[in-house]
């Protein structure tokens, strides 16, 4: 199983970037962001934007994986976010992993004064999103007329390091989006049941997430995809609570979850304060007893 955190950009880049150097010193596998305008819990406070968090993450780097957890259609558009995300793939020397999510009402989907869409329109929406984006990042020059979206002779350039394109990881919990997933996907991103943020104990949630697995299975065989080719990443500290409480918990969720068929496990970076409260020597720890500390 790979191993991730997230961390939250809301510290001026003196502070935060010891932890993104850290959490590659400490071992882990990849290191990621949100990416909002405002975010629900904290939309008071200090919050600074992805794409250049990351593009500085990646300078001060040299291994990790860096990625967005993930960015939605609310505000990005699939031209500019293709030019940024090969700036970034370039600069990362390959290393960004492009997490996408249908984007749920609120701050991002209202500040700027954009028409409110329904759930189904947002569904749509995310559909031509996706495949739009995976165009651009694949083709040298794109023309595409959508609902959503047109386009006219994009020519995005230098392709992306990796080939075909940067892992897309898809974020999906329902049918819809989990074809999308098995369509487009690198990886399929679940955080437990959709549009549900009251934390649970991570052996309470084991049979949704079951539940899921077999779904986004299912969702590959309808298209005709091998489910093992699909990576599968669980993001734990919303609903999927209690994982970082202890080391000892840390371990056993690791070896629950990984028994499920997850392939990579995200945790929140601990905060002194909710939102994902805990101890920061947590993370230690379970870097030490997983590998050493570093690696």
């Amino acid at each position: 199983m790979l191993h991730g955190v997230l961390l939250l950009p809301e510290h001026r880049w003196s502070r935060a970037r010891e932890r993104w150097t850290l959490a590659e010193e400490l071992g882990y596998d990849h290191a990621w962001t949100y990416d909002h305008l405002m975010w629900r819990w904290l939309s008071d406070a200090p919050w600074f934007s992805a794409v250049p968090t990351l593009a500085a993450a990646a300078e001060a780097t040299s291994r990790i994986g860096l990625g967005t957890l993930v960015a939605s259609p609310n505000f990005r558009h699939p031209v500019d976010f293709a030019k940024e995300l090969v700036s970034l793939d370039d600069v990362s020397g390959g290393r960004m992993v492009c997490g996408v999510g249908a984007g749920a009402a609120g701050h991002d989907s209202r500040i700027r004064g954009d028409r409110p869409v329904s759930r189904r329109e947002r569904g749509a929406r995310f559909e031509e999103f996706v495949g739009l984006l995976d165009r651009l990042l694949r083709e040298g020059r794109t023309t595409f007329r959508g609902a959503w979206y047109t386009v006219e002779d994009v020519v995005v350039k230098p392709e992306c390091l990796a080939t075909p394109r940067l892992p897309l990881a898809v974020a999906a919990a329902g049918p819809r989006g989990m074809a999308l997933a098995a369509r487009y996907a690198d990886i399929w991103v679940t955080s437990g049941a959709p549009n549900l943020f009251d934390s649970e104990p991570y052996d309470r949630v084991v049979p949704v997430l079951k539940e899921q697995l077999a779904a986004v299975d299912d969702a590959c065989v309808a298209q005709g995809r091998d489910p093992s080719g699909l990576r599968r990443l669980l993001l734990t500290g919303g609903q999927v609570g209690g994982v970082t409480e202890s080391l000892g918990s840390y371990q056993d969720a690791a070896g629950v979850f990984q028994d499920l068929g997850f392939t990579d496990l995200v945790v929140h970076w601990p905060r002194p304060e909710f939102p994902f409260q805990g101890r920061e020597q947590v993370l230690f720890d379970f870097a030490a007893a997983e590998w050493g500390g570093a690696r």
